[in-house]
């Protein structure tokens, strides 16, 4: 499957990701503020691939101008259902329909992955201001929590996917890989958990994005082997979910 049609099957399980998928932890969002040196509040801010709002949602609460920019049209539907009031566009972040220096801060969660760096760095140093900054993050596996680390490694054989056995690549390759080189940048990882229900539990790694195209008998079979999985470590039927953030900050001139 390419990563534009990965991308998009996101489309067919839009109420099933804002209802499942992680949010972010403050600690992300205060470290922004310290290497920009400026508070989000007043801030102008696109939050590109916004999807159904996760970050958007955050961001607006720490007092951010924001827009939302998503290429989906089930995912952009959901968004104004959750944030009537935040304005949102169709596009994406290879050709950002967005002015010249108009923005601030140009976010991207678990969204940088689906673009083009040749493009999409380009396009974002033409939206920023002068001193403006591109926030990109992903909520990434704690491989060194041994039922995660397991259950991740299922996942990706039923999928046909290769497993990985880190989170992210070091310091310089995430550099590099992002396509930031030559610009100011920091990385952060930044761990945390939340407690959620089986329910929501499989509904989350049923979201992603391999998921979607497979047949719903294959996904039922395999997610009913999870839940009995998960019964044994869990009695209660309460999942401690653990994530590490890895974030890249850079500041263009």
């Amino acid at each position: 499957m390419t990563a534009s049609s990965r991308a998009h099957s996101f489309n067919e399980a839009a109420d099933q990701y804002a209802a499942s998928r992680p949010s972010y932890p403050p600690a992300l969002f205060d470290f922004i503020e310290q290497f920009t040196s400026r508070p989000l509040a007043g801030a102008r801010v696109a939050d590109v691939g916004a999807g159904t709002g996760i970050a958007t949602a955050l961001l607006r609460e720490r007092g951010a101008d924001v827009i939302g920019v998503e290429p989906g049209g089930a995912m952009a539907a959901k968004f104004r259902t959750v944030l009537p009031d935040v304005p949102i566009v169709r596009g994406d972040g290879n050709a950002l329909p967005l002015a010249d220096a108009s923005h601030d801060l140009i976010t991207y969660a678990q969204s940088w992955q689906w673009t083009d760096t040749t493009r999409s760095v380009p396009e974002a140093l033409r939206v920023l201001v002068s001193g403006g900054a591109l926030a990109i993050w992903w909520n990434t596996t704690a491989f060194d929590v041994p039922w995660i680390r397991g259950q991740h490694q299922r996942i990706a054989h039923h999928c046909g996917v290769r497993p990985t056995s880190r989170t992210r690549p070091d310091d310089s390759d995430a550099i590099r890989l992002a396509g930031l080189s030559g610009l100011r940048v920091a990385r952060r990882q930044v761990r945390w958990s939340r407690t959620v229900s089986f329910g929501t539990h499989l509904a989350n790694i049923s979201s992603r994005s391999a998921f979607p195209v497979l047949a719903e008998d294959d996904k039922r079979a395999f997610l009913r082997e999870e839940r009995r999985r998960l019964r044994e470590i869990f009695p209660d039927e309460a999942v401690e979910e653990t994530y590490v953030v890895d974030l890249l900050v850079a500041t263009r001139p």
